[in-house]
């Protein structure tokens, strides 16, 4: 049986909280089927109150987020077709890497052995099959955010949130776990939604930008480089980085020569 994936689709979605201040205005946009776009924009731009309405965690004051099926039906969004995966890892701390990776399933009322198989086989993919037994305090940050990411993967999700996995790191270690994330995003073939401050991970993981100012879209750009490490010196790749540098710069109001 052929997948058949949906794209995810952002109209006119506006977000109004208590005193009128807006969190987001009239945006719209629409992921790809399969297709990883990463937003990025300043702190308080709107960008993680966009994943939490997508996700079903707020609600739109106006506007609409819809799963739009290869045929053109919108479907209602359901956990079961829809993982997310937060800034912070919140494994459980009493829980070994296997029972944490195996939680949603558990939630869901699948069986132990079937949970314990599904929760091996993502564990393995994460190259993580040394670490199953052990608890997220024994665990380097690096590590507990690839245990969060493989617990994204368990459901099969068809879409795949992710708001800023790679933030409480240092530099070296994002650059791994964004190879992680591509990883995770090849082997489910979802439909994916980054969150991140870092322009050079967009651009490296992205296929679409979406760069936000304010609540707004400033501007969408499309990114067709190469996904390797040799890619991250390349010229194109820093021409890239400098180009969305600039289209950030330009939407918060600052001059750049």
């Amino acid at each position: 049986m052929i997948r058949k994936l949906p794209t995810l689709d952002f109209q006119s979605v506006s977000r109004v909280f208590s005193g009128g201040v807006y969190a987001l205005k009239e945006v719209s946009f629409s992921i790809p089927a399969g297709g990883l776009t990463a937003v990025i924009g300043p702190s308080g731009c709107g960008k993680t109150t966009l994943l939490r309405i997508a996700a079903g965690l707020d609600r739109a004051t106006t506007g609409s987020v819809k799963l739009i099926d290869p045929d053109g039906g919108a479907y209602a969004r359901a956990s079961e077709n829809l993982s997310v995966c937060f800034q912070d890892a919140r494994l459980l701390p009493w829980r070994n890497v296997t029972d944490n990776v195996a939680l949603p399933l558990e939630l869901a009322g699948v069986s132990r052995n079937e949970r314990i198989a599904r929760a091996n086989q993502v564990i393995a993919a994460a190259g993580l099959s040394s670490a199953q037994a052990r608890l997220p305090a024994q665990l380097s940050g690096g590590m507990r955010m690839r245990v969060a990411l493989a617990r994204t993967l368990v459901t099969s999700p068809d879409v795949l949130l992710l708001d800023e996995p790679c933030s409480a790191v240092d530099e070296f270690t994002r650059m791994q776990l964004d190879e992680e994330i591509f990883r995770v995003w090849q082997v489910s073939g979802a439909t994916t939604m980054l969150i991140t401050h870092s322009v050079s991970e967009a651009v490296w993981l992205a296929d679409q930008i979406v760069v936000m100012n304010m609540g707004s879209i400033h501007e969408i750009r499309k990114v067709a480089l190469p996904r390797n490490a040799r890619n991250r010196t390349s010229a194109a790749f820093l021409l890239e980085v400098e180009t969305v540098m600039r289209s950030l710069a330009c939407a918060a109001g600052v001059v750049v020569e």
